[in-house]
């Protein structure tokens, strides 16, 4: 099982939304993170097939993505999927199905097992205008199940969810990377950092890291410091860095802060995280730089 991405490039008129990458992807869960614009929905809509490329090629296990068979082997959960609010769960699986070519009663199986893996079961004669943010995006998720694909696009898909709805997608999507390849994007940390084998980091339409958590956070090692020091001191390490927290204590100033040398006396050098290579890599401060 093989997602491979070959010199993938494109381009609107003056600006490169993706910029020539290649990538080869095997079973597992993969999280791609990057700020807003960084190219991960271009990425994915040309995987798979929405999106025509300016140049390179995209294949899974040896198809191109024109290929029909291709489409059978990809499910895909865009940022925003489109349902009609009167149908039921039940109904709008079951009409997806059909749409993707599923019987009658394979489609009325499918559906109700898939549910079941959603925890929807119990949902499934509600009109989806009554659903939340978060069972929307369960459905979603169910219906771009309902082909078995080995293939498994979810852009944003735990955007707009509480904490709790979240960490509920999490360990499905987790379960769901057992058999196949699943490519997430987002730029909620979190979600990443809890379910990803491998971690893509995404910066203006390149590729800049690849790897697991461990393996790219040595990125920063060494370069997260914290202090607690004088309100004005603040001010100006706050000008200079990406902060990553910042806390009142007293008549002082708590700061978490990335940077590549002690920024003040008596700073620490504590362990990294995903949150502070983000920061490191997509802070207003660097980006002004």
């Amino acid at each position: 099982m093989e997602l491979t991405i070959d010199r993938l490039t494109k381009q609107y008129q003056n600006k490169i939304a993706v910029d020539r990458m290649s990538l080869t992807l095997t079973k597992g869960v993969y999280g791609l993170l990057g700020a807003n614009g960084a190219g991960k929905t271009t990425l994915m809509r040309m995987i798979c097939g929405i999106l025509k490329p300016t140049s390179g090629e995209v294949q899974f296990n040896g198809m191109d993505v024109t290929n029909e068979d291709y489409r059978d082997a990809l499910g895909y959960l865009p940022q925003e999927f489109g349902y009609y609010p009167e149908f039921t769960a039940m109904e709008f699986l079951c009409y997806m199905s059909s749409l993707k070519g599923l019987t009658k009663q394979r489609a009325k199986e499918k559906s109700a097992e898939l549910l079941e893996l959603v925890s929807l079961s119990d949902m499934a004669k509600r009109k989806i205008k009554t659903f939340s943010g978060g069972m929307k995006q369960r459905l979603g998720i169910a219906q771009a199940m309902l082909n078995n694909p080995k293939l498994l696009i979810l852009d944003e898909p735990t955007a707009g969810l509480d904490p709790k709805e979240r960490v509920r997608f999490r360990n499905l999507i987790s379960q769901l990377g057992t058999d196949r390849i699943v490519l997430l994007s987002t730029h909620i940390v979190s979600d990443i950092e809890n379910i990803a084998g491998k971690i893509l980091i995404m910066k203006d339409g390149q590729l800049i890291h690849i790897g697991s958590l461990d393996e790219i956070i040595k990125v920063i090692d060494g370069k997260v410091f914290e202090c607690t020091i004088d309100n004005r001191e603040a001010k100006d390490l706050m000008t200079l860095y990406p902060i990553i927290n910042i806390r009142q204590e007293n008549e002082k100033t708590f700061l978490r802060l990335v940077c590549d040398k002690k920024p003040y006396e008596n700073s620490i050098c504590v362990k990294a995280t995903l949150e502070d290579l983000y920061l490191y890599y997509f802070s207003e401060v660097n980006q002004n730089e």
